[in-house]
């Protein structure tokens, strides 16, 4: 049955809670860190606590790719080149669900936009702005590296950061506009109608308790980084 028929669909758990907040949270953070890296000054006290918060939300995604709900594991949208070719030529298999979680071209820009993320918080942990803020682990590096950290920081990172999230928000506007998909509502409530055999992903108390666990054990994991430079 094709999920996207509307026959005989009912709500399915697509994204769990964590995850949900995860994106939510990231998107505000995002923002957060821009705005204040564009106002300066003081402002940038709450930049690089943004950023040691993303660091934490980035290590919690990372560790839920592998122990989340279904379609939050790395495995639902780690895609080959042939599938997404096949994708690309509307011909998707029935038992690929492509339409349920991220597809190959969803997939990509999510990969995508949290490796330049892992890249900026790491450029921005060795980074110097010449006035009064360093990254915590500045010490650790050379002062070649540190200027070429804060370059790409500054520059090309935030740039390439603002290009996959105004890409990323096209996308979504287009499925709106165009194939008459909301895909905003379900990362907002977690479900979508879908065909009974769709595979649905766990989100319970228990996984949610899961969940608040790893967020801990990463904001002690980045605390203890964050300390590394005293």
């Amino acid at each position: 049955m094709n999920p996207d028929s509307g026959i005989g669909n009912k709500p399915i758990r697509v994204w769990d809670l964590p995850t949900r907040a995860f994106h939510w949270l990231l998107v505000v953070l995002v923002i957060f860190s821009v705005v204040t890296a564009y106002i300066g000054g003081n402002a940038m006290v709450w930049h690089m606590r943004s950023g040691f918060a993303i660091f934490t939300l980035l290590a919690f995604r990372l560790i839920w790719g592998f122990v989340g709900g279904h379609w939050s594991r790395f495995r639902a949208f780690v895609y080959a080149p042939s599938t997404s070719l096949r994708y690309l030529r509307g011909e998707s298999l029935p038992h690929e669900h492509h339409q349920v979680g991220h597809n190959p071209l969803g997939a990509g820009s999510v990969f995508a936009l949290l490796g330049i993320l892992v890249l900026q918080v790491a450029t921005g942990l060795i980074a110097d702005d010449e006035i009064a803020n360093t990254g915590p682990l500045i010490k650790y590096v050379s002062s070649a590296t540190s200027a070429l950290a804060t370059g790409w920081h500054k520059n090309w990172g935030q740039w390439i950061i603002i290009a996959l999230v105004v890409l990323h928000v096209s996308a979504i506007t287009f499925y709106w506009l165009r194939k008459r998909q909301n895909l905003v509502a379900p990362m907002w409530h977690g479900d979508k109608q879908l065909a009974a055999d769709v595979p649905a992903a766990v989100d319970n108390g228990r996984s949610r308790a899961i969940a608040l666990a790893v967020v801990v054990v990463c904001a002690l994991g980045v605390t203890a980084v964050v300390r590394l430079g005293g």
